[in-house]
């Protein structure tokens, strides 16, 4: 932690928190709905100290009290965007739940390696004050406030407003977002003070994507294609960035971390793109593909072609390295983003996937492989599923991975995830040159959890980390 006269949480700068303590502990949501087993979701707490007799263990796990709640990402109470507020700690986890609604704030702060339950925000909460349903991303705000994007409204129709929460009483406030200027689609969002702008993105309509993926769905308009530039003063909405089929389901954005900066990256799913928005001289915001992944021709699978699915993304926080899955293939890449406008390749690993060379896929045409990759076996485990969500160490040189994207998806496109559990692994990253290498010892296997194979999805480190903290 830099050493500062009454600081409150998290770190002065990114590359102060580059200096920060090593990661002991990860939480991480755990997802029964769409298995078959019916008990509730919970947070599980994960030993990552190398040295500890319980390393790469479950430590402690925290059920919900309800069913089918699909809990996904999370965020926290206070962040650094709070640093110079001495009044404020990050003892809170706040875990939005994707299909019921819900939203649970847990208690990380008495004792962090057994979170406890600390209070719960009804559905009905959100439906009456908000007009909101579906809460995705949560970010704290510098106001001290907590925000959550949404993806839909009551019906289950595209709707991409804002809840605030009082980041003391958790209590619902209202909308940030000013009446009738809600995106039509929601999803994840940034924001970037200095510049007075929010950057949102589109999955799709709650209704349409509950249960499954059709691309018929795509066709008739119920995922969204654009990005939208939010004035941070006056909470109206100011663009919207279409990005066209190369740009269909823009999701996860980010920011540089360096808060002077006017631009960042966002991974676009089913184009297997990746944009760069930036603000330009006249002072509004453009957006330009930077990275496209190759969908591969391929035979015994749903469709005769296979997008990377570019799901989740992260930036170092040097803001050297961009990191993206492709949830199909099966590949992490590392990205050298040191000029933002020519990002290059520097680093790829394949865990899993759907092109595995034994697998009843067959590529037939591939413009970026001489052959399909084997299988990934880590500790005598054949991964299930494909990389997903990611979370990047501190100093930037452990990536950690699970393999969930959501039960409903997970359940379609690799059933045997649903059977065997997901599972977490490490990547060693060369930060300096660039490179990723799977570590061997390493791995967190879901499917052996007491209550029975589980999805595991998006990691959280108690001290903040890199796709949590925003700095003012």
């Amino acid at each position: 932690m830099a050493k500062c006269g009454g600081c409150g949480p998290g770190y002065k700068t990114p590359l102060d928190a580059m200096k920060g303590p090593r990661e002991e502990i990860v939480y991480l949501p755990c997802i029964y709905r769409n298995t078959d087993i019916l008990k509730p979701d919970y947070l599980a707490t994960v030993d990552v100290d190398s040295k500890s007799p319980t390393y790469c263990e479950v430590i402690h796990r925290l059920p919900m009290p309800n069913l089918k709640d699909e809990l996904h990402h999370s965020g926290w109470n206070t962040c650094s965007s709070c640093f110079d507020d001495s009044s404020k700690k990050r003892n809170r986890l706040i875990l939005p739940s994707l299909i019921s609604s819900r939203i649970y704030v847990v208690d990380v702060g008495t004792n962090p390696r057994a979170p406890s339950l600390h209070k719960t925000v009804e559905p009905t909460e959100l439906f009456w004050k908000c007009g909101l349903a579906n809460p995705h991303t949560s970010h704290c705000l510098g106001s001290g406030q907590i925000m959550i994007s949404s993806m839909g409204d009551p019906s289950g129709n595209g709707k991409g407003g804002f809840i605030l929460l009082d980041g003391e009483t958790f209590e619902v406030v209202g909308n940030w977002e000013l009446p009738g200027e809600a995106a039509p689609f929601g999803y994840d969002f940034w924001y970037q003070p200095r510049h007075n702008v929010m950057m949102s993105t589109e999955w799709g309509s709650p209704k349409a994507l509950a249960n499954g993926f059709n691309l018929e769905d795509v066709k008739a308009g119920h995922y969204g294609t654009s990005i939208h530039v939010w004035d941070w003063t006056t909470h109206k909405r100011i663009q919207s960035l279409d990005l066209g089929e190369e740009g269909a389901i823009p999701l996860e954005i980010r920011f540089l971390h360096d808060p002077a900066a006017s631009e960042g990256f966002v991974g676009c799913a089913l184009g297997g793109t990746v944009f760069h928005f930036f603000k330009t001289q006249k002072g509004n915001w453009e957006a330009e593909k930077v990275i496209s992944v190759p969908s591969k021709k391929v035979e015994g699978w749903v469709l005769p072609e296979m997008p990377g699915l570019i799901t989740d993304i992260l930036i170092s926080l040097d803001d050297r390295f961009l990191y993206f899955s492709n949830w199909l293939h099966g590949d992490i890449r590392q990205y050298d983003i040191t000029d933002t406008r020519n990002p290059h390749l520097a680093g790829q690993v394949f865990l899993g996937g759907s092109i595995q060379n034994d697998s009843q896929v067959k590529v037939l045409e591939d413009k970026e492989l001489d052959s399909q990759p084997p299988p990934c076996v880590i500790k005598g485990k054949r991964v299930p599923g494909s990389p997903q969500m990611l979370q990047l160490s501190l100093d930037g040189k452990r990536l950690y991975v699970t393999t969930s994207l959501y039960s409903a998806w997970d359940k379609q496109f690799y059933p045997d995830l649903i059977k065997e559990g997901s599972v977490m692994m490490q990547i060693d990253v060369d930060n300096v040159n660039g490179g990723l290498k799977l570590n061997e010892d390493f791995l967190v296997d879901f499917g052996k959890e007491p209550g029975g194979p589980v999805l595991a999805h998006e990691l959280r480190y108690p001290g903040g980390d890199c796709s949590s903290d925003i700095w003012l």
